[in-house]
């Protein structure tokens, strides 16, 4: 008996025990959808998280207020303060090296939001913005304009709202623009509606109002604000250099202490894409060991069913035996027959795990990561479909193998 015979032994075997082939596929099935589904769902992810900061530019940075508190020598220093609008307007105008800057203030995260007899729900953040920070930041107009020099002057009551508010305040018969909306107990001429961005982090980039940053000093109604700064550069390859005049510029201003750390924050924006690729790559070692474990547990299963089967043909391979076959091709016989079975199961579980993955993804992206088609995972799961069938075959085989014709066509 030669290779393609036993090939072709295999999947007759496969076939004449359909429901213990069925079962057993879909042991290793799920093993290989627990592992794709996970890789592909991070993968599609990823891909969204590459795709939003892309939009906001790779040659951006972020100047923000200290997190919580300093330590200096081993203790708890006082908590530093935040970047005031001073010390942010001052940055700005004295910062000359070629970039574009924005100064923003969050002054409230948890506001609501009213248009006649309609209301959102108390999650809208407010922001106070000046007229470059859509250009920074990656925003785009769906309908209306941006601020301009006179309502930033003079802190009018205009706003440009987040995608998501149209749909909740406003009929899709009505226009939104030079409509007025309730934000914080005061009325707001809205003269621009953002398009929908989306985020995967929560943050609600669509449910957001942006209102003139000095309206927003005075909505704080004395509250002390914490003033953003990004800047924006006209190629990567400058950017370590604004970098640099930044942090040295900001250290003037904050009147740092030689010697003493930074008392803000400077960040590039693929800083956080890069840290966010970090923990997929964690999550992506869980999820293989997740799979990896689920497999096991089919190869057992497998294994177990494969010395049921020998058990059960002891008879046929003392009959193969007596016509010369021998212990190698006896133990092809079976190796090909496991193989099959994990294949078959692979097979299902690849196309379940794609489904499953992108659905997931889809759910966690908003459906901003797109269809994923993980190759590399897909070819790794056949890969370790016919691992695992090697792995669950070989001792069956080999007990086969090893059997005595004689006592095998003996055995009832």
């Amino acid at each position: 008996m030669n290779l393609s015979e036993n090939i072709q032994e295999g999947l007759r075997s496969v076939a004449s025990n359909r429901l213990r082939s069925i079962l057993t596929a879909a042991i290793i099935a799920i093993g290989i959808t627990s592992l794709v589904g996970i890789l592909t769902a991070i993968d599609g992810i990823q891909r969204s998280v590459d795709d939003s900061f892309s939009g906001l530019g790779a040659n951006t940075f972020d100047i923000t207020g200290p997190q919580l508190f300093r330590r200096f020598g081993g203790r708890t220093d006082k908590q530093v303060p935040p970047i005031n609008y001073y010390q942010a307007m001052a940055f700005k105008r004295r910062f000359v090296y070629g970039a574009n800057l924005s100064v923003s203030a969050s002054v409230t995260g948890a506001s609501q939001i009213k248009y006649a007899s309609k209301k959102t729900n108390p999650n809208v953040q407010i922001r106070g913005v000046d007229d470059n920070y859509l250009l920074v930041k990656g925003f785009k107009l769906q309908s209306g304009r941006n601020f301009t020099a006179n309502d930033l002057e003079k802190g009018l009551n205009v706003a440009i709202i987040g995608n998501e508010l149209v749909s909740t305040l406003f009929e899709k018969k009505i226009n939104p623009i030079n409509r007025e909306i309730s934000v914080m107990g005061g009325k707001y001429k809205v003269i621009g509606v953002l398009d929908k961005k989306g985020s995967i982090t929560g943050s609600g980039d669509d449910r957001q109002v942006l209102v003139p940053l000095e309206n927003a000093r005075a909505l704080a109604a004395g509250r002390s604000l914490t003033f953003d700064i990004t800047g924006s550069v006209p190629t990567i390859k400058d950017q370590e250099t604004a970098m640099g005049e930044a942090r040295g510029l900001m250290r003037q201003i904050r009147r740092d202490p030689l010697g003493k750390p930074d008392s803000f924050e400077i960040q590039r924006a693929d800083e956080l894409a890069k840290d966010f690729g970090e923990v997929t790559g964690y999550l992506r070692m869980g999820g293989f060991g997740i799979g990896f474990i689920t497999l096991l547990g089919a190869a057992i299963a497998l294994m177990n069913i494969m010395l049921v089967s020998v058990t059960e043909r002891t008879r046929e391979i003392g009959i193969r035996k007596s016509l010369g076959a021998t212990p190698q091709r006896i133990r092809e016989q079976f190796l090909i027959e496991a193989i099959v079975i994990c294949i078959l199961g692979g097979l299902g579980g690849v196309l379940l795990g794609l489904g499953i993955g992108n659905l997931i993804s889809g759910v966690v992206s908003q459906g901003k990561g797109g269809f994923v088609v993980p190759w590399f995972w897909m070819m790794m799961g056949l890969v370790v479909c016919v691992a695992v069938g090697l792995f669950s075959g070989i001792y069956p085989a080999y007990k086969a193998s090893r059997l005595d014709p004689i006592d095998a066509l003996r055995y009832e």
